[in-house]
């Protein structure tokens, strides 16, 4: 097998609602409600493929139609599935999302408890997946033994190592490892949780500030997420602010997911650090203006199109 990106995390079907007429708490609210794949990881690892690149991916489902069709659906888009676990006796995870009106999230809830399936004894059999790869991405729904093989086996075959926390109540979980890492793509609030710090709101020059404080933990790059969508990052060598470039939002739904893979996309391809950011800021754009957690016509024309220079 050619080298490839290995991805691990979850796979999760995303519902979203959103109101067509506002809020109103404690009674039912007339909404669109639509249902998608969806899963930090599994996001990822389909933008990826999309993009060209040969993909891995390690997560676990169900025994359920909904684990079976979020595999065929993701198996299309060009990701290798072999290590995905198929458990007995769980429910495929679940992501329920509550939108504003204008398409920014108000509040969600997960349920990824078959995750447990990917344990740090699970992933220590397939030393061989970890060796071969040309790059390694995880997010935060792993528990912190298998998060610790992760960043072992990384660490002993010399691949770069990739995180997206998933959740500010997961961040915790990665400060451990930060000088592990060569990419960390948080968004505003997972920053401030990891940072130890009581999040102010948005704020772009302090949001700069924190990524700068991750890179002097030991991060190689940072690239957050804001809530206006656009990005800030620093790395060893330089940081900035890269303002949205979206006409109008649809929907917020995997927008770092897609930031992620799109400057691991440039970082595989050997591409500059910053044009590969750049990228990144590009697959935001592209992603808040669908309705699906993952562009379907994803490509990489696509995201020079949409560049920022």
């Amino acid at each position: 097998m050619a080298k490839y990106v290995l991805v691990i995390g979850a796979t999760l079907l995303d519902t979203k609602g959103k109101p067509v007429a506002g809020l109103a708490p404690g009674m039912s609210n007339p909404a669109e409600i639509r249902s998608t794949r969806g899963g930090t990881a599994r996001n990822v690892a389909e933008n990826l493929a999309r993009l060209g690149a040969d993909v891995v991916l390690i997560s676990a489902v169900g025994d359920d139609t909904t684990g079976r069709q979020l595999m065929i659906q993701t198996a299309e888009a060009g990701v290798n599935l072999d290590y995905v676990e198929i458990v007995p006796g769980y429910n495929t995870g679940s992501y329920i999302a509550l939108l504003e009106t204008d398409g920014l999230l108000s509040v969600a809830l997960d349920d990824v408890q078959v995750m447990q399936a990917i344990d740090a004894a699970y992933l220590g059999r397939r030393r061989a997946l970890f060796r071969d790869a040309a790059m390694i991405m995880f997010d935060g729904s792993l528990s912190e033994p298998a998060m610790q093989i992760v960043v072992q086996q990384a660490k002993e075959y010399g691949v770069p190592l990739c995180a997206d926390p998933s959740s500010a109540r997961l961040a915790y979980k990665l400060r451990p490892y930060l000088p592990d890492l060569h990419l960390l793509v948080p968004n505003e609030v997972e920053e401030a949780e990891l940072c130890e710090v009581d999040f102010q709101g948005h704020d772009p020059t302090a949001s700069l500030a924190l990524a700068r404080r991750l890179v002097d933990a030991g991060v190689t790059n940072v690239v957050v997420t804001l809530s206006d969508y656009g990005l800030d990052y620093a790395t060893t060598d330089e940081m900035g602010y890269i303002p949205p470039t979206h006409t109008r939002m649809v929907d917020s739904t995997g927008t770092g997911d897609a930031v992620t893979a799109a400057i691991l996309f440039g970082m595989l391809n050997d591409l500059p650090t910053i044009e590969a950011i750049r990228l990144g800021a590009a697959a935001a754009a592209l992603t808040l203006q669908s309705p699906e957690t993952v562009v379907p016509d994803l490509s990489l024309d696509m995201l020079y199109d949409h560049l920022i220079v």
